[in-house]
This record gives C-alpha cells, structure tokens and sequence, in this order.
C-alpha cells in the first residue's frame, strides 16, 4: 500500500509555496498520495512559541536569500513579499472551505493565492486586493466570506491546527509521512526516500 504524503501548510509562508510547487510531482513519481492539510501558521506559532524568522532581522534576510537560492533551482519564480507578514485567518478559512465544498477548485485556488504572494508579491491584507486576486482567479469574493464564516469551516481549520500542533508541528511546512515529520521546504529529499 502506497503510504501518503501529509502537506501542513499555510499560504502566508513562503516555504510552504516553495514545497507545493514540488510535491505534486515529487509525490506522482513516488505513487503516494498527497493529502494538503491547511492549517493556521499564526496559530501554531502562539501554541508553541514559535515566531517567523522575519522576527530577528539578520535571519529573516538569510531566510529570503535561501528560499531564492531554492526558488532557482526547483525553477520556480519567486519574490520575497514586502507585506509580510500576511494575516492569512480569512485566506485559511477559504482554502479549507473550498477544499470541503469544490474539491475540483482547490488546486486553483492554491495557484491564485500563492501567486499573489510570493510570485506577484501582492498584499493580501488589502482586502480590496483580495477581491481582485479572486476575481482573476475565477472567484466571486461573496462565495469566498460565505465560506470564512462558515463555523463548520472555521472549526475545521481550527481541528488541523490543533492536530498538527499535537503531532509536533511548529512551523510551515510540516510534511508527514507516515509518523516521521520533515520541517521546510529543504527536507523533500528525506520525504522522498521515506517514500521509498
């Protein structure tokens, strides 16, 4: 039996954009199943008193430098957002609505979000930007606060956040396979040989 590939994400971290550029294909090559988990990053951070690298500038710069040197050669664009940090509660919410309600619109969302931020580096806490990143991407902005209200959806997100924080999740993106936990968007060639 094939063992699945869990993706703990959020859209708000850049590593994680970085990774679900080179999952899908990472885990087809393997015959895994990939299993996306959205959860809340900001969440996480206050569960474990964790904090964005952004937190102390000269590792914050280090971080942009490498997630480039990665972008380069997994060649993918990629551009540090001058917005971030991003509050992604709403984004978050919609992602898993989406994901539970038109699981055939989930990829494109994921592509529409993570490329208004780390590709176009648009600030996604302008909710006028928002809804024209939506619109672009074929989605009315109604259908998408229906869905962030939605305490069915809002429980679910908040459900992953707290499962991944009990499996020891800290930060984004978190990947299992099985009961092993690979941390970054660095660790995809340990997920992959657990894969072997």
């Amino acid at each position: 039996m094939a063992k699945t590939v869990e993706f703990f994400f959020d859209v708000g971290s850049p590593a994680s954009y970085l990774a679900w550029t080179q999952l899908p294909a990472l885990c087809a090559a393997a015959g895994a199943p990939l299993a996306y988990r959205p959860m809340l990053l900001g969440a996480v951070f206050q569960a474990t008193g964790n904090a964005s690298p952004a937190a102390v500038p000269a590792k914050g710069r280090y971080v942009n430098e490498d997630l480039a040197r990665h972008a380069r050669r997994y060649g993918v664009p990629f551009a540090p957002n001058p917005h971030f940090p991003i509050i992604t509660l709403t984004l978050m919410r919609a992602v898993v609505g989406i994901q539970s309600t038109q699981p055939s619109l989930f990829e494109r969302l994921l592509h529409t979000l993570f490329r208004a931020l780390w590709v176009d580096a648009l600030d996604l806490n302008d909710r006028r930007v928002v809804a024209e990143v939506l619109a672009a991407g074929g989605f009315e902005s109604a259908l998408i606060d229906t869905l962030a209200a939605d305490p069915a959806v809002k429980e679910a997100l908040r459900s992953t956040t707290d499962e991944a924080v009990q499996r020891g999740v800290f930060g984004a993106p978190s990947i299992f396979v099985g009961d092993l936990m690979f941390f970054g968007q660095d660790r995809l060639d340990f997920v992959r040989e657990a894969l072997g």
